[in-house]
């Protein structure tokens, strides 16, 4: 039977924290973000304040790498309609927050913003997503660069790397087993669970540090109440989706019946329609050949007056 692990979102509340576990943080981060990650410190910021609403369905952290660049990671459970825009703010405050008055713009640092989702957040099929800027030429397509002097003076080799760059994880979307290094960290994301046989940077020690087995009794009794709030939770959730789901089938389905007897309406509307411009096609043949009015009016059951305003 596999070893049980502890959830990312409750690790990084209780467990990575510390420094002694930044290993495994860096780990995600490096196979996340493509490149190896050290982290100086873990900051406290007016960004990643938590009010009570947010204590159970948000967990963040800010990390500092040790080439001064700002990892913001976010773990959302419940749904928020206004996440893309929480993500924005979020990484507004620690752009504005740690350019101390006084500095040269080209003090900013670089900022990622890692955000990792347990709902169905926008439309698409990835699990991963990353948003970064370029500037593209709306003639041209040329992608504008940075000019010598500006390589320089900021040590940067494209304009992206100034902006901040995004990564959405859409945990629930990810389906199968892992068969590369990054796919090991989404599939423990999932499913809280470590195979023996990955090998992803930081899994090692994650395996060790992040066992349920190796909590102390409060720990684990903190772990297990928070898992209980989170199924819980979970329940409501998937009852809401599917009840939202129903309605939006519902309303289709009268769209649907409505456009149907609207179609059907129409249709014997315009056999109504046509039928009549027939019969009055006849009376006034009849009328130009030089039948009667009482001849006309049995022949198409037309009134005397609709004949002689013929």
């Amino acid at each position: 039977m596999p070893a049980k692990h502890i959830r990312f979102d409750w690790a990084i509340k209780r467990l990575l924290r510390n420094k002694a576990n930044y290993v495994v943080l860096e780990g995600f981060l490096s196979e996340l973000l493509y490149q190896d990650i050290t982290i100086k410190t873990l900051l406290e910021s007016e960004s990643n304040q938590q009010t009570q609403d947010d204590k159970s369905n948000r967990v963040d952290l800010i990390a500092e790498t040790a080439n001064s660049e700002l990892i913001l990671i976010e773990v959302q459970n419940n749904s928020q309609l206004d996440y893309f825009h929480r993500m924005l703010y979020g990484v507004s405050q620690l752009v504005t927050e740690y350019l101390e008055k006084g500095q040269e713009y080209g003090e900013i640092r670089k900022v990622y913003s890692v955000n990792i989702v347990y709902f169905n957040l926008g439309k698409g099929k990835d699990y991963i997503y990353r948003l970064n800027s370029e500037f593209v030429g709306v003639n041209s397509g040329d992608t504008l660069e940075l000019t010598k002097a500006q390589e320089r003076k900021f040590n940067l080799e494209k304009v992206a790397d100034i902006f901040p760059e995004y990564y959405l994880l859409k945990v629930r979307n990810f389906q199968g087993a892992a068969k590369t290094t990054l796919q090991e960290w989404i599939y423990f994301l999932k499913n809280s669970e470590i195979k023996e046989e990955f090998g992803a940077k930081g899994m090692v020690e994650a395996k060790e540090t992040l066992r349920v087995n190796n909590l102390s009794d409060k720990e684990r009794t903190a772990y297990n109440r928070y898992m209980d709030n989170k199924s819980y939770e979970a329940s409501i959730l998937s009852t809401q989706e599917f009840e939202a789901q129903w309605q939006i089938e519902q309303i289709e389905e009268e769209k649907m019946i409505a456009r149907e007897e609207g179609i059907q309406q129409g249709r014997e509307e315009g056999r109504e329609e046509g039928s009549q411009q027939r019969t009055i096609a006849i009376a006034r043949s009849c009328k130009q050949q030089g039948l009667d009015t009482e001849t006309i009016m049995a022949i198409t059951q037309l009134s005397r007056e609709d004949i002689k305003a013929l």
